[in-house]
């Protein structure tokens, strides 16, 4: 069985807008020309990647079904972060907003369950990491352990099994 990072992509593996042009703070990327990898995400998920892990991208796009997104401009990103992080083994989208009620939209597991199934993934053996509460209840939810990178905007999270301060601190994390 295989072992994985579930990554969040918001926040992690890009930055937030902080101000969008609908006036929403701290939010995900509506528009290709604001998207952007954090500085150290190619290294970092190399770094992983050697250790074993499988990188999965797990990510809430409510966007899409708000209309506010074009799969055409999500796509975009994607094949962005794919050339720019080869590593990553998979990105998995929920693009259903909080009141359509699937089972993909994190806090729910769904996305994580998909990629176990997807990548004979054995869940006692990974780590999701993420910023908002969302994340670290998926996480809990099926058994995998959380890491949480601590930021201005999350100072409500809580209950992560691992807080980071920083990206680069994650591979000093031991089981």
């Amino acid at each position: 069985m295989n072992k994985a990072v579930f990554w969040d992509r918001d926040g992690i593996i890009n930055p937030v807008v902080e101000e969008r042009e609908d006036g929403v703070k701290n939010a995900s990327p509506q528009r290709f020309e604001d998207f952007k990898l954090v500085d150290g995400a190619f290294e970092l998920l190399n770094q992983v990647k050697a250790k074993g892990f499988l990188n999965i991208i797990v990510t809430n796009q409510p966007d899409i079904a708000r209309n506010k997104m074009s799969w055409g401009e999500l796509n975009k990103m994607h094949d962005f972060l794919k050339q720019g992080i080869p590593v990553i083994d998979a990105i998995y989208v929920c693009p259903h907003d909080i009141n359509d009620n699937c089972n993909c939209r994190k806090p729910k597991p769904g996305l994580l369950l998909d990629a176990a199934k997807d990548y004979n993934i054995n869940l006692a053996e990974c780590y999701v990491v993420g910023d908002s509460q969302k994340d670290i209840d998926a996480a809990k939810a099926v058994g995998v352990k959380s890491i949480l990178l601590r930021t201005a905007y999350n100072s409500e999270v809580k209950n992560a099994d691992f807080e980071v301060k920083s990206l680069q601190e994650i591979t000093k994390i031991r089981k």
